[in-house]
């Protein structure tokens, strides 16, 4: 029965999508596709990618597209001004993973969020100039597309600057969101940004047009320069002129020196199915693994979806992931993470010693484990397959809402606040809740700790989906908990990801559900167990692919979100 309330709910959250005849009467579909897809976070921007597809471009192509549009149109998450991980599959098998994550600028030091005495200053690591890294959008697209492209660099930046200097029409949640953020920005701007501004007095609403013509002038020095064409010159002026008048530390320097690096992937499997996500510093890849690994001691599969049983085992799974997140991950090229260790099946299953079916695990009663060592929100997801089997999963980031709420004078973009993901102060929570110890704390140079996890799945060998989504501490636990919904409760992709989530992290300790998402019953058993609740709105917003038993895809845009999905 809930299984089928479930796929009532999907169906009509998807009633506007086209649908197509499904292979399972049970399950309602969303859009489905023969050959390509695209799902982002706004309709604009998942067109770009399907025409630069139709165009004759790839998946990487169609996502470089995708990420500058985005930056344009969805200025909340999409950016030149944050960063991100890639993990690609290609059509052969090949798995690799891109991080652009920010950096420290090299004026920073684990002590510049504290006060004389030793106290966090609250809000100087969330607004403000101090609060970027230096950003590294622009320099994993062009790294992207150095390695993977088909089409010429220009014919991928063209559209974005198209969008800015012809406009584009908000949606109703866009419109909100400017208005929500009209203070802030009168706050922190040193340059007012009149384009993100409604007249004095007046409001955004749903169908207004907006131009942002300095953006455009930007994105045309990245056609015409590529990576020059930020990190030097006009636009790498701007961005230190504004630090300068904002009291910021990013330098000339900083932008020269900054580099996306290709990294190993995670990998592991699930039973039949192969998983491919992104190592430290993103925590995703290695919470995913134990998280899989954990539930293949247990018959997951035979549990109903969000029953009591279901629930306790997976929030006690996640409990003891983030206890290790916290204390074991961070940069590699500054902290020894134990990959190998917190891998390991035998550590795994022992970290779950502790677990009781009939009781929950305080987190006080819950620290981190000792893995073998080492030898020697506001986010944003698309998932691209294109027409020759090759896949790719970007989750890129402000990191808050609007970032740091600062626009680049004369350059029309926002910089992130990702410093906030380091450790401020060793055991002090982020905006998230989230704390951290020395493997996060800030140096220069150093990329600070994310929870995105872009994530793509194959079974027997064979690309089965493309996974991701913004949120937060809550990225993981989404991630996981939609690719499960497909593998052991048997939900089509759409159906997936509309279906309720609930979030645990460790500390606070608290399960976070979606209002409604659980049941009363499943509440007051789980209660009797010990277990604590926080009743949240939407958790997440995931755009995902699944490729269907005929070979066709089928989209999960997430209906949280202004989530579109745009396929051939």
């Amino acid at each position: 029965m809930k299984k089928l309330m479930i796929a009532v709910l999907a169906l009509a959250l998807v009633a506007c999508q086209n649908q197509a005849p499904v292979d399972d009467p049970n399950i309602a579909r969303g859009l489905i596709a023969a050959e390509a897809m695209v799902v982002s976070a706004h309709p604009i921007a998942s067109n770009v990618g399907k025409e630069i597809m139709q165009k004759g471009g790839n998946a990487v192509d169609a996502a470089v597209a995708v990420q500058f549009a985005l930056a344009v149109v969805y200025p909340g998450a999409g950016n030149i001004g944050g960063g991100g991980f890639m993990v690609t599959r290609m059509a052969d098998g090949t798995a690799n993973t891109l991080d652009y994550r920010e950096k420290a600028p090299n004026a920073g030091g684990r002590d510049m969020y504290l006060d004389e005495n030793g106290d966090v200053i609250s809000g100087l690591s969330t607004r403000g100039h101090l609060a970027a890294g230096v950003p590294g959008s622009v320099a994993g697209m062009v790294e992207a597309h150095k390695k993977y492209g088909k089409l010429d660099w220009a014919e991928l930046v063209q559209p974005a600057i198209d969008l800015a200097s012809k406009g584009w029409v908000l949606t109703a949640r866009e419109a909100s969101g400017l208005n929500s953020n009209r203070k802030s920005f009168m706050e922190f701007n040193t340059v007012m940004p009149d384009f993100f501004l409604a007249e004095e007095g007046k409001e955004w609403k749903e169908g207004d047009l907006v131009k942002i013509p300095e953006l455009a002038k930007t994105f045309e020095r990245i056609r015409d320069n590529g990576r020059d064409g930020f990190y030097k010159g006009e636009t790498a002026d701007l961005i230190v002129a504004e630090m300068k008048r904002g009291n910021g530390i990013i330098s000339h320097e900083d932008l020269e020196q900054y580099n996306a690096v290709w990294r190993t992937p995670i990998q592991g499997s699930y039973g039949n199915y192969e998983f491919i996500s992104m190592p430290p510093p993103s925590s995703g890849g290695i919470a995913l693994a134990q998280l899989f690994g954990t539930m293949e001691n247990y018959k997951l599969s035979d549990m109903d979806f969000h029953s009591t049983d279901a629930v306790h085992l997976i929030v006690e799974a996640e409990r003891r992931a983030y206890a290790d997140r916290a204390a074991h991950l961070g940069d590699p090229d500054f902290y020894d993470v134990p990959l190998k260790g917190l891998q390991d099946r035998n550590y795994i299953k022992d970290r779950m010693k502790s677990f009781d079916p009939s009781k929950a695990t305080p987190s006080s009663e819950v620290s981190a484990g000792q893995p073998a060592p080492n030898e020697s929100m506001e986010t944003t997801h698309f998932s691209i397959i294109d027409p020759m089997g090759n896949a790719v999963s970007i989750t890129t980031t402000l990191n808050g809402g609007m970032g740091s709420k600062v626009f680049v004078g004369g350059a029309g973009f926002l910089l992130n606040n990702e410093m906030d993901d380091f450790s401020a102060k060793p055991g002090v929570p982020n905006m998230y809740g989230l704390v951290g110890g020395e493997a996060n704390a800030v140096q220069p140079g150093k990329r600070m700790l994310s929870s995105m996890t872009p994530t793509i799945v194959s079974k027997d060998g064979k690309l089965f989906m493309v996974v991701g989504t913004p949120g937060g501490s809550t990225i993981i636990t989404s991630v996981f908990q939609t690719i499960i919904n497909v593998t052991d409760f048997g939900m089509g992709m759409q159906e997936a990801v509309a279906a309720p989530r609930f979030h645990h992290q460790w500390l606070p300790d608290e399960i976070r559900y979606e209002r409604d998402g659980l049941g009363a019953e499943v509440l007051q058993a789980l209660e009797a167990k010990g277990h604590k609740f926080r009743a949240s709105g939407g958790i997440g917003r995931v755009d995902a692919i699944l490729v269907m038993p005929n070979g066709k895809l089928e989209a999960g845009a997430d209906p949280r979100g202004d989530d579109a999905a745009s396929g051939f």
